[in-house]
Parts: C-alpha cells; sequence; structure tokens
C-alpha cells in the first residue's frame, strides 16, 4: 500500500516541505532513496526498535522509501517519526484518512521515546505558509512551533503516544504558546547606573545604540571596556516581533535554544573567545550551521582583545559587515544566513597596555604600537563607525556613592531616536536605522550645508580618512542629530562624529 507522509528540511534558515513516500511490496528489503545521509539511512534500526517497544515492527517485506524532491540532501534524523508512521499506515496498522493535513519532526530513541530536533520553528513557519493543519513534534519542542499561529501543535514524548492519537484512542488538545518560555526578562545586574564615570563612553554608545553603529574601544586593561560592552544591550530597543522570530529561527536552527526558551525576546550578546576559527564565526562546515556571526542577528557580537584573534577570522568580517549577510556556498548548493548585527570590539592601546594612561608609563615603542595595530586591517577599522578611548576612572569616582543615569533612562532616547528613523525609512524595505543607510539613502536624508562640509574636508585631510569613513562620519552625524531631535545635520553633529575617528590608524600611536 503506498502512503504519502509529509516532514519539513532547512536550507539556511528557510524551510522546505519533504514528501516521503511508503510503498510496501513482496519482497524482502529496506530501500531508501531521494539523497538521504547516513542518519537517514540508519533510522531503521531506530524505527524497528521502537516499534518493538509498542508491540510491532518493520514487515518482512519489500519496504520502499522515496524522499522527495530527489535533489535535496536530506540530512538528520528528524525523519525517524514520519518514517515511523508512513510504514505502520502502509502496512494498515494505522489510518491513512487526513495524514496528507500533517507534518511530523522527530529523532526516535530506541524505547520508542521522541528526542527533540533542530529546526522546528522554520518548518513549522513552512508548513503554515503551505496549507498544512497540523504539525506533531516531540514534546521539548512543542512550544518552539507553537510560536507559530494559524496552525495546530501536538506535542508527544513517545510514539505509543502519536499512533494512539492516529488511531483516535485518546482525545488531544493542541498545543498552546506558552509566553513564560520566552527570555522576555533583562538581566537586572548589567545596568549602566552602576557605572561610575565614563560619561564620554556612554554618551558614545547611547549613540551607537540609536543608529546601530559599529563600536571599537581602545583602553588599558581595567578601563571598564567589556563592563561597559555587557550593559549595551539593555539600552536598545525592544526586538520587534520579526526580529524575535528570525533570532529564534537562527538559534533553532544552530541547535542553541535552550529547553525553557522558545521564543528569543531579548538581543542576543555574543561573546566568542579570540581563538575562534573562522568557520566557528562565520558559519559553515559539512553540515552548514549558522556561525557566531548569524547568532548574533538583531543583536550584539562583542570581540574582546580585538588584535588577538587570528587575522583570517577577523578578514571574514568585512563583507558581513557590508552586505549584512552570509553566503556558505557549496559544489552543490548555497545557503544564506543573515548577518545583521551590532560589532561591539574592544582592544589595549598597544602590547603593554598603557599608551596614553594618565598615570603609568607605556614602555612600548612606536614601532611596538604600530606593529600591534597592525594586526587590525585598514578596511576592517573602516567599516567600525566609532573609535572610542576609554580611559580609567579616577579614584574618587570609584568610591562615590553618587548613582550615574540608568540604563532605563538611556533607552527612552535610544527608542525615541530609532522611532524618527523608522518614520524615515518605512518606504525602504530592509533599512530601519541609520547604519544601514546606502548612497542614495545617504544623499536624500543626509544633506550638509556648507559649514559642515568645511569641517568635513578639513577633518579628512587632517587624519587621512577614507571615502569609507567619510560615509560613516556622514551617518554617525544623521544619528547625533536625531538623538538631539533635529531634522538637519548642524556643525556641532559634524563635530562630535568627527571625534569618534580620531583613533584611526594614521593618526593613533604617532
Amino acid at each position: 500500500m503506498l502512503v504519502k507522509i509529509f516532514s519539513g528540511t532547512v536550507n539556511g534558515i528557510e524551510a522546505a516541505t519533504i514528501t516521503l513516500e511508503v510503498n510496501i511490496l513482496n519482497g524482502a528489503k529496506f530501500i531508501i532513496v531521494g539523497l538521504p545521509d547516513n542518519a537517514v539511512k540508519e533510522s531503521q534500526q531506530r524505527i524497528d526498535s521502537a516499534l518493538r517497544e509498542i508491540g510491532s515492527r518493520i514487515p518482512g517485506k519489500r519496504v520502499i522509501i522515496n524522499m522527495a524532491p530527489a535533489d535535496i540532501k536530506k540530512e538528520g534524523s528528524a525523519y525517524d517519526l514520519p518514517l515511523c508512521i508512513g510504514i505502520l499506515a502502509a502496512n494498515e496498522k494505522l489510518p491513512t484518512e487526513g495524514l496528507e493535513d500533517f507534518v511530523l519532526l522527530g529523532e526516535l530513541s530506541l524505547d520508542g521515546t521522541l528526542v527533540p530536533v533542530k529546526g522546528v520553528l522554520p518548518i513549522t513557519i513552512n508548513a503554515r505558509a503551505e496549507g498544512f493543519q497540523h504539525i506533531i513534534v516531540p514534546w521539548e519542542n512543542a512550544n518552539e512551533a507553537a510560536v507559530v499561529e494559524g496552525i495546530q501543535v501536538y506535542g508527544f514524548s513517545h510514539i505509543r503516544e502519536v499512533c494512539d492519537f492516529f488511531n483516535r484512542k485518546h482525545p488531544v488538545s493542541p498545543v498552546v504558546f506558552d509566553s513564560s518560555e520566552a527570555n522576555d526578562a533583562n538581566d537586572p545586574l548589567y545596568d549602566f547606573k552602576d557605572v561610575k564615570g565614563q560619561e564620554a563612553v556612554k554618551r558614545a554608545l547611547e549613540i551607537a545604540s540609536a543608529g546601530a553603529h559599529n563600536v571599537l574601544m581602545v583602553g588599558a586593561p581595567g578601563s571598564g571596556k567589556t563592563m561597559l560592552a555587557r550593559r549595551l544591550p539593555g539600552i536598545l530597543p525592544p526586538m520587534t516581533v520579526e526580529e524575535s522570530l528570525e533570532t529564534t529561527k537562527i538559534h533553532s536552527v544552530a541547535g542553541k535554544l535552550s529547553r525553557n526558551c522558545s521564543l528569543i525576546t531579548n538581543r542576543p550578546f555574543r561573546s566568542p573567545h579570540h581563538t575562534i576559527s573562522p568557520i566557528a564565526l562565520i558559519g559553515g562546515g559539512s553540515f552548514p550551521r549558522p556561525g557566531e556571526i548569524s547568532l548574533a542577528t538583531n543583536g550584539l557580537l562583542f570581540l574582546d582583545e580585538l588584535p588577538e584573534f587570528q587575522r583570517s577570522v577577523l578578514e571574514v568580517l568585512r563583507q558581513p559587515l557590508e552586505d549584512r549577510k552570509i553566503t556558505i556556498s557549496r559544489a552543490r548548493y548555497s545557503v544564506d544566513y543573515p548577518a545583521n548585527f551590532m560589532l561591539i570590539a574592544s582592544m589595549n592601546p598597544c602590547p603593554c597596555g598603557y599608551y596614553n594612561h594618565p598615570t603609568k608609563e607605556c614602555c612600548c615603542t612606536g614601532n611596538a604600537i604600530q606593529h600591534y595595530l597592525s594586526k587590525i586591517s585598514g578596511p576592517l577599522l573602516d567599516r567600525i563607525d566609532m573609535h572610542i578611548e576609554v580611559v580609567p576612572v579616577e579614584l574618587e569616582k570609584i568610591a562615590g556613592t553618587q548613582e550615574a543615569e540608568s540604563s532605563n533612562t538611556i533607552r527612552a532616547r535610544v527608542i525615541a531616536a530609532r522611532n524618527i528613523q523608522t518614520d524615515r525609512f518605512k518606504d525602504y524595505p530592509g533599512v530601519h536605522c541609520n547604519a544601514q543607510m546606502t548612497p542614495p539613502l545617504l544623499k536624500r536624508f543626509c544633506c550638509l550645508d556648507t559649514a559642515c562640509l568645511s569641517l568635513l574636508k578639513m577633518a579628512m585631510q587632517k587624519f587621512g580618512l577614507s571615502a569609507r569613513a567619510y560615509d560613516r562620519i556622514i551617518k554617525l552625524s544623521r544619528t547625533i542629530a536625531d538623538l538631539d531631535g533635529s531634522s538637519l545635520i548642524l556643525p556641532q553633529h559634524i563635530a562630535e562624529a568627527i571625534q569618534y575617528r580620531s583613533l584611526d590608524r594614521e593618526s593613533w600611536g604617532k
């Protein structure tokens, strides 16, 4: 008997429907065709063991399974459940009526327990888009799938429960999304009110958050660079529904969703160690998975001690910072991953760490400083909008009891500036903040008068800045004007933006 069962696969962070055609004929062979990998081929052993746990077995006949479309590589163990149900239905152990309305996902253990799998959210979204009415997933994945409205989600813990459901032995209600499993609580430990001093740096980070600009902090050890970076998510605007779904899809595909979190509503903060490889940062591998860059989408990627990263690792950042996406190409296919993140990096100003320190003397030569800085290429520095010098705080301020502005106060100003940008770019899909402006948008929304142009020209000549740095300064000045509530870019906005390029390679260490 021929039976069709539906499942799904993920390409990048987008899903596609997979049709499993199961036919049982006379003979004695188990065959799976349609580009299955080893994990799919091994499903026969898991299915047979699971079925024996419920008093059944794979029929001793010729079982032929076709996985269509045949030109897509079928990877992983998520096909165990649909294959098992397909074999039972083809062997007339389950009714076939209504099977065409279901998408099934799940790995089987040898005792029939359903094991959670990756990529459930994008597959559920695709199933709803293609008109399926129901989806069956392991219980641990049920709340993740229930985020999607318009499709009924059923979660089960054992293959016996799935068989009883199709045999209509026990009524089962669809899973309703539990909002308590969304990570919607900000960590109260990371608040700017606990940061003593550093008012200039906090102002710079407020500007960066308002326009989603990339930041490089340069300062001596212990000056507070990491502390400031970790508090940055607390002043970013709340995630929109679209951003939450996109971020959750990426983490679902990568298998990074914890069991008690089904929807990501806080902006990600990724801080990889400096020993990370290029593939781990950008994504890829034999079975492509999102890297740290994509996992930081709609959030922050923090690279501490930037010169300690391998040169090859840093150079892979250049294209994602410009294009805001990553394409992983293989001989037979390619996948796209989002890379819309804010880069926050920190570094010491020299090998000993005390160049420009107010109290400690630097023991490095000029050549040593230049060699240290040369670990970061000029093109990469050009792509970082703001270079901020972080000076250690005086002891009197550290010991003081006066609290600074809280993250919520700063966040309110950031949200107001972002609302201005949202209204500005409402007719331009894919552009949401000033850092994403293209050259045509730059000309339209960042008109400069004679005084601004004269000031900018002088800075270009003095600091030896590139054309890309020129655009960055204009975008930055537009953000500063938005924070001031000004519709025009004024000379003071340009002047403040210029000072955030003062640590450019050509002017630093001389």
